[in-house]
């Protein structure tokens, strides 16, 4: 099982979070407000921990539950703590209105971090695809996408943890097009599919 940090306490920390501990992972919650990390690591149970803001986290991987916009200042913030890590970037970068990417070049905000990390940290894309409730209830497809892969090893053992499946996409640039995967999401939601219930994923052929 994994050693894991989250760095957030909204609804993705906290259903992240639960998997975790329903698979037998070590759980450590920081937040910026103390207390709220506090409560998070109580509800969550299982021995979850809470690390102090901006100090080394105690898991091999980190997984930065925040909003896309504050992703790469805290992986700024965090510097040489950071060092070493596995960390995971799980935002979209949704435009004002949900129909495209806040940003304009062929980035994504996994790239952006990966750019500021330390030495030897790695950074994987990970759970973009996935609506919330879905990963709380259901049994969706994780894509990932990174450089490292000793890194994608350890995410897709861990993600196997969840009793979810992993699927590598490709190098880390595969993050961008991840984004824009759940842009396709929010489209469909919005159109095609006319609910949230539901993620993307693969079928393959029967042998």
């Amino acid at each position: 099982m994994s050693n894991v940090s989250i760095i957030g306490t909204g609804n993705m920390a906290r259903t992240i979070g639960a998997r975790a501990i329903a698979g037998g992972n070590t759980v450590e919650v920081m937040g910026r407000d103390q207390s709220k990390a506090a409560e998070l690591a109580k509800t969550l149970g299982g021995g979850a921990t809470t690390g102090e803001w901006g100090t080394a986290p105690a898991g091999d991987i980190v997984i930065v539950a925040l909003l896309y916009n504050g992703v790469v200042p805290v992986v700024t913030q965090y510097g040489d703590a950071l060092a070493g890590k596995i960390i995971v970037d799980i935002s979209n970068p949704f435009n004002s209105t949900f129909d495209g990417l806040a940003h304009r070049d062929e980035t994504s905000v996994a790239q952006e971090a990966a750019k500021v990390a330390p030495t030897g940290a790695s950074v994987v894309k990970a759970f973009n695809t996935v609506f919330r409730h879905v990963l709380e209830k259901g049994r969706p497809d994780v894509f990932i996408a990174g450089d490292n892969a000793r890194a994608k090893a350890s995410v897709e053992a861990f993600i196997e943890s969840l009793g979810l499946r992993p699927l590598d996409v490709g190098g880390l640039r595969m993050a961008h097009w991840l984004e824009g995967a759940g842009v396709v999401t929010v489209g469909l939601a919005n159109h095609g599919v006319g609910n949230l219930d539901f993620a993307l994923s693969i079928a393959e052929l029967p042998a």
